[in-house]
């Protein structure tokens, strides 16, 4: 089945993301000074170009590490089943711990993952989402910090993707379909 046709409309520019970023790692590094090692964990596969921007501008001693859990697949609506495709490697009972979301939606996947790390007995569990739409939240959870409140528009660019693709664009973007011709 061919692939519906579509374009995408700039949302937020990379100059803003820039700047945005830049904020957030102060914030942070405020926040968890003192602290011997940040242990960022990245939600993949969107967070992955948000998460290395954000470790770079983070004045502090860190360690990353990834979870990949999915909610979505290659749809457009989440399934609302999140499954856990990639664990942590290292352990986090006793550590500072900041989880990097691309996107807040339902809130079901950020729920989830927070949910099985408290679990592991973490000193500090704290959430950084590079974008929130609390207009389709379904489980009350908020970020920490967040970069910026989106309408409900499906997005793509700076790791965020559709299908597998666009995660490669510098800024945001919000996709719209188009009739064929």
């Amino acid at each position: 089945m061919p692939e519906r046709p579509y374009v995408i409309d700039r949302m937020i520019s990379a100059k803003s993301i820039a700047a945005r970023v830049e904020a957030l790692a102060r914030e942070i590094t405020r926040y968890f000074e003192g602290t011997d090692k940040l242990v960022v964990v990245g939600l993949l596969r969107g967070s992955f170009v948000f998460i290395a921007d954000l470790v770079r501008e983070i004045d502090l001693p860190v360690e990353v590490d990834f979870l990949e859990a999915s909610s979505y697949g290659d749809a457009m609506h989440s399934s609302r089943e999140v499954r856990i495709l990639k664990d942590l490697r290292g352990e986090i009972a006793g550590r500072d711990v900041l989880v990097v979301e691309d996107i807040i939606d339902t809130g079901f996947t950020l729920s989830h993952v927070l949910h099985l790390l408290q679990a592991r007995g973490p000193a500090r569990l704290k959430t950084c989402a590079l974008l929130d739409k609390p207009s389709r939240r379904e489980v009350p959870v908020r970020a920490d910090w967040t970069g910026f409140e989106i309408p409900d528009e499906f997005v793509v660019g700076y790791g965020i993707d559709f299908a597998q693709r666009n995660r490669n664009l510098p800024y945001i973007g919000k996709v719209r379909f188009t009739e064929e011709a």
